[in-house]
């Protein structure tokens, strides 16, 4: 008899412990959205397909939004909660009232570049014409500032910047000469030339101090996923590369994407500890001061909150994740 009760109290305990576990017990929904069709978006996609967002609890349709002056009015306004989104978008948003901050680095340099039309040679080629970006206050508009003024232009003068749309429209618009140039990303640069090398906060996973103070939990959950998909991203080629091929469209060639996901394997651009960068934010409040006295007495502090990502490095959680098993 004893040993019927033993083995009843075990099971018991394993159907207890199995309907308390996030996978299985009831998901929390939370919308995320995201801002570009490229390489730059990886961690959420990766999340997604991987299961990794369902691992943790977290049930997530990702809303696709045209740029991140879009994605992060999105966030604003609370039609979704959490975005990926660049700095510029969250700085200046920020910078008008906001409460909008970084909770997870993603990428922390630029993998974009300048494409001119066909027949355009020389940098030099671009005075009088036209530079594409997606949408003003992103990241590619801070991006055609910085190239323009690296060539020696002076933005808005000497060459227009226009705002396009996405990644595949941008490109469409230079190859078919409607516009001189455009800042482009993979797997569009990958027949582009001139790349940027710049220190500068890309595209991160971004909330509300608000939404943080009410979901705090949700918020942890999302940056431990965030963490996790960088890891499969660096570790999980096959996964890494199925998300890349369903995000971005039927008909690119596997080896475009297999050079999207190498393109941006690095400590530079994902860092494995993704701490949102103070010195990337220094980058793009110096461009924004240009133009918005407001960013020349802000620090990048503001933009920030380090709580969660803290968390998981203080306990162990991401040097874990990359100990060879």
């Amino acid at each position: 008899m004893k040993r019927l009760i033993l083995i009843y109290a075990m099971v018991c305990l394993t159907w207890l412990s199995l309907f308390n576990s996030p996978a299985l017990a009831q998901l929390t929904r939370v919308n995320v959205g995201y801002s570009a069709v490229s390489a730059d978006q990886l961690p959420a996609w990766v999340a997604k397909e991987s299961g990794i967002f369902t691992k943790n609890g977290l049930d997530v349709p990702l809303i696709f939004f045209t740029g991140g002056t879009t994605a992060i009015l999105a966030l604003v306004s609370k039609d979704v909660p959490i975005t990926q989104v660049s700095g510029p978008g969250l700085v200046n948003s920020a910078l008008a009232g906001s409460d909008a901050v970084f909770v997870a680095a993603g990428m922390t340099s630029l993998n974009y570049v300048l494409m001119g039309k066909p027949g355009l040679k020389t940098p030099e080629q671009l005075k009088g014409g036209t530079l594409a970006i997606s949408r003003f206050g992103s990241a590619t508009d801070s991006i055609a500032r910085f190239a323009l003024k690296k060539i020696g232009f002076t933005p808005g003068k000497d060459v227009t910047i226009v705002q396009v749309g996405s990644g595949p429209e941008r490109l469409n618009a230079v190859m078919t000469g409607k516009v001189s140039a455009a800042v482009i990303n993979p797997p569009s640069s990958f027949i582009a030339v001139g790349k940027m090398g710049l220190v500068f906060q890309h595209t991160g996973a971004a909330t509300t101090r608000r939404f943080i103070r009410e979901h705090p939990d949700t918020v942890r959950r999302y940056v431990k996923s965030h963490v996790e998909a960088v890891h499969t991203m660096w570790t999980d080629k096959e996964a890494t590369v199925r998300a890349l091929g369903k995000y971005m469209g039927s008909g690119i060639d596997r080896e475009i994407l297999e050079k999207s996901r190498e393109n941006v394997l690095t400590e530079a651009f994902f860092p494995k500890k993704q701490y949102p960068s103070l010195e990337g934010l220094k980058t793009v409040l110096e461009d924004i001061g240009e133009r918005d006295p407001r960013a020349k007495t802000a620090k990048p502090e503001q933009f920030v909150d380090f709580t969660f990502i803290k968390e998981l490095d203080q306990s162990g959680f991401i040097d874990g994740l990359y100990k060879t098993k």
